[in-house]
C-alpha cells in the first residue's frame, strides 16, 4: 500500500514499525505530521551468563526466519552482539530513539524473557531469549545499558565473570555514565583508559567495534586475580567495580530479592568460601521451609530447563520437593507466608534466611 494514501485518509492517528529501523530515516516523506514511534522493536537475543567471542562480531540467528538454527550450547550470547534476522541489537535501536528526534519512543520486545516463543531454537528450549530480564528475574548485562542512558544515579556495570581458561583472550565490556572515561586494571595493572565514542551507527555486521557511544571494552589476556573498572570524571573517581575471579564452589547464599505483601522471592548464589559468585556452578540445590511458610516456584533463568517451575501439592504427592540447579551460579526461590527457608545441597554449606 502507498504511505501516502494512509496518511492522506486520516485512518491512522500515529505510525509505528514492527523492526525496520532502516526505514525510519523515511517517516517524514512518507508520513508527513504523524507521531511515530516503534511499535514493537530489538528482538536481540540473550542468555544471562553467556558470552560469544569475539564480542565485536554480530551473530544473527538464524540468518532468515525461515530457516532452522542450531547450536549445541542452546544459549545465545549475552553481549549486546546477537540477534534474529528480523531485528538488531539493543544499542543499535536505541541509538535510533536517542538521536531521532521524531521517534516517540519504542516497545522493546522484550522485558522479560517468557514461555513460548523460542527463539532461535527448537525444544528443548522452552521459552524466548528476547528478554532484558530473565525467566527467573535477574537481569541480564544490557539491562544495564538503559541503566546507564535512562537514570542519573551514577552507576557502572563491567562483565563478564572472571574466570576462564590462562592466556585466553577475554572481552571486558562496560557501562557507565555520568563519566568521562573507565580505566581497567587486571591484578593492578593498567589496561588503558576507554571513552565512549561519539555517534557511529549502523554498524557493520562484520566488524561490531569493542568501543560505542553506549559501551566501553577491552580485549584483554585472562589472568586469574581480579579485574578492576574505574569511572572517572575530571579525574575523579565516579564508580568502581571489582570482579574476582572465583574458587570451587563452597557454599550457599540467600538473600531477598524482593518482598511483597503476600510473597517473597529470595535470590540464591552458590560461592566459594570468600563469598565469589561461582560463575560456572550448576549444583542441585533443595530447598526446606519452617513455620508458616510455603515455597510456590523456583526458576533459574535457563531458557532449556525442563524442571517443574511451580511447587504443587497434589493427592499422591502432599509433600513435594521444592529444588532447582544453579545456572550461571544463581537460581531463585519464590516463597508466601512467613518463617524461615533453608537450602541445601550435596556438596556446599547451607544457609537459612528468616522472613
Amino acid at each position: 500500500m502507498n504511505p501516502r494514501l494512509i496518511t492522506t485518509s486520516g485512518a491512522i492517528d500515529v505510525i509505528g514499525f514492527n523492526y525496520h529501523h532502516q526505514w525510519v530515516k523515511d517517516v517524514p516523506q512518507n508520513f508527513p505530521g504523524k507521531p511515530f514511534i516503534f511499535s514493537e522493536s530489538v528482538s536481540a537475543l540473550q542468555t544471562r551468563g553467556y558470552y560469544m567471542m569475539p564480542s565485536d562480531s554480530i551473530f544473527v540467528a538464524p540468518k532468515q526466519w525461515w530457516l532452522p538454527y542450531t547450536d549445541p550450547t542452546f544459549m545465545c550470547s549475552a553481549y549486546d552482539n546477537m540477534h534474529a534476522s528480523w531485528s538488531s541489537t539493543h544499542e543499535e535501536t536505541w541509538d535510533v530513539v536517542k538521536h531521532t528526534p521524531y521517534v516517540g519512543g519504542q516497545f522493546i520486545w522484550t522485558g522479560f524473557d517468557y514461555i513460548g516463543e523460542p527463539t532461535p531454537y527448537g525444544f528443548p528450549a522452552r521459552s524466548s531469549y528476547f528478554g532484558i530480564i530473565d525467566l527467573a528475574g535477574f537481569p541480564k548485562d544490557s539491562y544495564y545499558m538503559y541503566q546507564s542512558e535512562w537514570t542519573q544515579q551514577p552507576m557502572l556495570h563491567l562483565f563478564p565473570h572472571w574466570n576462564w581458561v590462562p592466556g585466553d583472550y577475554i572481552d571486558m565490556w562496560c557501562y557507565y555514565n555520568n563519566a568521562d572515561e573507565v580505566e581497567l586494571f587486571i591484578n593492578g595493572v593498567s589496561q588503558g583508559i576507554r571513552k565512549k565514542s561519539n555517534h557511529n551507527y549502523p554498524l557493520s555486521a562484520i566488524s561490531y567495534p569493542l568501543c560505542t557511544e553506549y559501551h566501553v571494552g577491552w580485549r584483554v589476556t585472562f589472568d586469574p586475580g581480579e579485574v578492576k573498572a574505574v569511572s572517572r570524571k575530571d579525574g575523579k573517581v565516579v564508580c568502581s567495580q571489582t570482579i574476582r575471579t572465583a574458587g570451587a564452589p563452597a557454599k550457599i547464599r540467600l538473600s531477598k530479592d524482593y518482598v511483597g505483601r503476600e510473597t517473597t522471592f529470595i535470590s540464591v548464589e552458590v560461592v566459594d568460601k570468600d563469598g565469589n559468585l561461582c560463575p560456572w556452578a550448576e549444583d542441585l540445590i533443595y530447598f526446606i521451609s519452617e513455620g508458616d511458610c510455603t515455597v510456590l516456584a523456583t526458576d533459574n533463568g535457563c531458557q532449556t530447563s525442563m524442571e517443574r517451575m511451580r511447587v504443587v501439592a497434589t493427592p499422591s504427592n502432599p509433600y513435594p520437593s521444592a529444588q532447582r540447579k544453579a545456572f550461571f551460579g544463581k537460581c531463585l526461590v519464590v516463597v508466601s507466608g512467613h518463617g524461615s527457608l533453608t537450602a541445601k545441597s550435596a556438596t556446599l554449606s547451607p544457609d537459612v534466611i528468616e522472613f
